[in-house]
């Protein structure tokens, strides 16, 4: 009997073991842009998926868009993901607009929450009006790209194409109605019962889900990740780029200051890192880059403001084209209010250096032979008509020009020839 009991009772132990290792679902939450950080975000949620051998992976998701390479990215892993996944377009309010309709498309199971939608998924241009050949261009790839997702998922093809080639958008009833998802949602709870039961194809066979008071194992970015998410925003990676050159300029016009060089080579190296998971053009930074050279040279090189002029444009057309204009669906761009503050805050900091350059080239001279002139001194020996004088406390050699001085009379300064100071009696 005692040993029934204990053998009952390893066993409902074993039991126990095997359901909290494998009846347990993996979440994570996407609410911001699709970019690099999302893509390594979801790689990683499936990474862990695996790891934990979770019946399933929710991706509660809420995007307004992002970057085409990013979501490519993000759907390859889906597809290929050996655990299942389930993106929920979620909590009440959210959508799955632009690139986020890619993603949800791919899933092996959408949903969607009350009071969501979805679709708008046109690409378009990062910065003003792509030409009508790359327009053609991209949006035949986006739709091609989403007919292969929906076939693959067997969903609306005819839909799916239509909300990257008219921008459509619809709520979450009329995506069940039309077969965009496969059900709705009220909450995380009636999403796993929903789910319960159902056979999903996945890349490693067919599964059965077993999802109904699963455990929820929630992943969230790791500080890298939320970190690498902030700069991939091309208004804060536009930001660093012009701090850094700010930085390293007050550095460079103040030696010593030690600050703002420090500051300017982080947010040079910050930016940097930012652009890298941006789609950089080239020509722009070349711009922006040009635009400094032409305020520099404007402190040096009195050009009655063309300099500045140049600078100016220079800096607004490399701004505008920093992000290529073919990467992406929308969102990610630098806006124009940033783009206007920088560009004001650039021809203050210029104006004041040269405000100070010009009153610094107009300021008497206080140092050497040029600053004595019209001072006031002494003559310690008779200027007949040369002699020596002593003025601020220094001795000088000096030459009167206006007759005989005697020892001790005042004079003053009124010039300098080759080192030696011209000067005359100083009238009582």
């Amino acid at each position: 009997m005692y040993r029934f009991s204990f053998l009952l009772f390893v066993f409902s132990i074993l039991t126990f073991q095997l359901n909290s290792q494998t009846n347990n679902v993996l979440v994570i939450t996407l609410d911001g842009a699709i970019n690099p950080a999302a893509s390594e975000y979801i790689h990683y949620g499936i990474e862990q998926a695996i790891k934990h051998n979770s019946e399933c992976l929710v991706i509660r998701l809420n995007t307004p868009g992002g970057l085409l390479e990013s979501t490519r990215t993000i759907v390859s892993d889906i597809l290929q993901s050996p655990v299942p996944v389930v993106v929920y377009v979620a909590p009440p309010g959210s959508r799955a607009a632009s690139a986020g309709v890619f993603v949800t498309l791919s899933a092996n199971i959408a949903a969607m929450a009350p009071g969501t939608n979805i679709g708008a998924a046109h690409p378009v241009s990062l910065q003003g009006q792509m030409d009508s050949t790359m327009t053609e261009k991209v949006t035949n790839d986006a739709a091609a790209f989403i007919r292969t997702i929906s076939e693959k998922r067997n969903r609306n093809i005819k839909w799916a194409e239509e909300a990257v080639r008219k921008s459509i958008s619809i709520t979450e009833t009329e995506a069940l109605k039309d077969s965009v998802i496969d059900l709705i949602a009220a909450n995380m709870n009636d999403l796993l019962n929903k789910i319960d039961g159902k056979e999903i194809k996945t890349s490693s066979g067919i599964e059965t889900l077993h999802t109904k008071n699963a455990q929820l194992i929630y992943v969230d970015m790791s500080f890298q990740q939320k970190l690498l998410s902030i700069l991939s925003d091309p208004n804060i990676a536009y930001i660093l780029f012009m701090l850094g050159v700010y930085g390293l300029l007050f550095e460079l016009y103040s030696p010593g200051l030690i600050f703002p060089g420090v500051v300017g080579v982080i947010s040079l190296i910050l930016s940097f890192y930012s652009m890298q998971t941006l789609p950089i053009n080239y020509a722009g930074l070349g711009l922006i880059i040009f635009a400094i050279i032409l305020f520099i040279l404007e402190i040096k090189i009195i050009s009655h403001g063309i300099l500045t002029v140049g600078g100016v444009i220079s800096l607004i057309l490399g701004s505008l084209m920093l992000i290529k204009t073919d990467s992406g669906f929308d969102v990610l761009q630098i806006s124009w209010q940033v783009i206007a503050l920088v560009v004001i805050l650039t021809l203050l900091f210029f104006s004041v250096a040269i405000g100070l350059g010009i009153k610094a080239q107009r300021r008497k001279t206080t140092t050497g032979a040029e600053g004595l002139i019209n001072e006031i001194g002494e003559a310690i020996t008779e200027l007949n008509p040369s002699g020596s004088i002593k003025v601020h406390g220094e001795i000088w050699k000096a030459e009167s020009t206006e007759g005989n001085v005697s020892k001790g009379e005042k004079i003053i300064v009124h010039g300098v020839s080759n080192l030696k100071l011209q000067v005359k009696k100083k009238n009582q």
